[in-house]
């Protein structure tokens, strides 16, 4: 009988260390000052260079996949090694050491978020159609759920559904806020398939190809001058019954799948910034005073935190538990993270923050100091984390509805 027993975890290291040296250099090899000094929170990518990335971030985790490390904890129906969650987070110790692609959000959202809530809800046609190209990302997801009537309230969607005679769906309506979607191959989109029952009640899951007739893409000018984000327009995109995701009006259920991996993955958000903000404290050329000093301090303990949050969540993944309120806490422990980040950024450069110097690790952080605030919405806003706590965990009475 073959021995089915996971590899000895020393070993396993080791030999995940041996490959990434072959696709990539240990991140101690690279000297301040070289290379990209790129710390956007939202990419400030033209639509070309968004595809050009796009597509060198693919073959990274392509050829990850194909060497057997991309889906470690899936079953090998689908390309995985079947391997307990422990060993995922021993490979993405070893690959945060090398300097790989810098996976863009539409990456965690195609493997992390859509590849696992297919493999849940999927029929055997989806899972095997769609799911072992997602986490090889032969194929690249995007969310569309949000709409601007709804604000944080996802069961409020107004999107429409309506199912003919012949079975065929037809959807109308506008998502905003939509990451990647200009370079996304599908589109996941909840909508309102029964106006006339509960809001949660009446919703239904669809698989959207994002070249369909009738999708249409606007980006969405931010402040930093990119177009991370879209406007996705559903005008009569008529879909057959096999691209509806989950049961008809279970669509909260589903929802919810894609939802609970998303706060899970939030918890590591900001610290590769805020781990450049203390070199730059390290490497500013002169001495730091009392108060930068302090504030360099904070931020180092502050990001301590929050990895050791990860930490709990990672442990209770591993342990085969559902992890309780540390999810939101991680999420909010990254926010405040980016923010201290941006903060003690200021303090160190001071104009040379909104005047470029020409001087490497400087200017390009007016990217993240624009962009950090935005994820106090993105992923479930602070005040909803908040009220997550308030009332399921300390058992506070529920907000009043307006």
């Amino acid at each position: 009988m073959a021995d089915t027993s996971p590899p000895d975890m020393d070993t396993f290291v080791r030999q995940a260390r041996e490959w990434l040296a072959t696709v990539a250099r240990p991140r101690t090899e690279r000297t301040w000052g070289e290379g990209s000094d790129s710390v956007a929170v939202f990419e400030n990518w033209t639509a070309e260079q968004e595809r050009v990335e796009t597509d060198r971030i693919r073959a990274y985790e392509q050829a990850k996949f194909d060497a057997g490390w991309g889906a470690l904890n899936w079953p090998a129906e689908y390309g995985g090694r079947g391997l307990p969650m422990a060993y995922v987070l021993a490979f993405r110790r070893e690959e945060a050491t090398f300097d790989v692609p810098r996976r863009t959000e539409m990456f965690s959202v195609t493997q992390q978020l859509v590849a696992p809530t297919i493999a849940q809800w999927g029929t055997p046609k989806q899972r095997e159609r769609y799911v072992r190209a997602l986490l090889r990302t032969d194929l690249i997801a995007c969310q569309l759920f949000s709409e601007t009537e709804a604000g944080s309230d996802l069961a409020a969607v107004r999107t429409r559904a309506v199912q003919g005679e012949d079975g065929r769906w037809t959807i109308d309506g506008h998502k905003i806020w939509t990451s990647g979607a200009r370079v996304a191959d599908l589109g996941v989109a909840v909508c309102r398939t029964d106006p006339d029952v509960a809001k949660h009640a009446g919703l239904t899951v669809f698989l959207v190809p994002m070249d369909a007739p009738g999708v249409t893409v606007r980006p969405i000018r931010q402040m930093t001058g990119g177009s991370s984000f879209n406007e996705v327009y559903l005008d009569g995109v008529v879909l057959g019954d096999e691209y509806r995701l989950g049961p008809v009006g279970q669509g909260w259920k589903v929802a919810l799948t894609v939802l609970a991996a998303e706060r899970l993955d939030a918890g590591n958000l900001g610290l590769a910034n805020a781990d450049q903000a203390v070199e730059l404290a390290r490497n500013l050329g002169r001495p730091l005073d009392a108060v930068e000093r302090d504030r360099v301090a904070d931020l180092i303990t502050r990001s301590y935190v929050q990895r050791i949050t990860g930490m709990r969540v990672a442990e209770a993944i591993v342990a085969g538990q559902e992890p309780g309120p540390e999810a939101s806490v991680g999420k909010l422990l990254a926010t405040d993270t980016m923010s201290t980040t941006s903060e003690v950024v200021r303090l160190l450069l001071g104009p040379e923050l909104t005047v470029d110097s020409g001087r490497w690790g400087t200017w390009a952080w007016t990217e993240h100091v624009l962009g950090a605030p935005g994820y106090r919405i993105a992923g479930g806003t602070d005040e909803i984390q908040h009220n997550i706590l308030a009332e399921r965990v300390l058992g506070l009475p529920k907000e009043r509805s307006a």
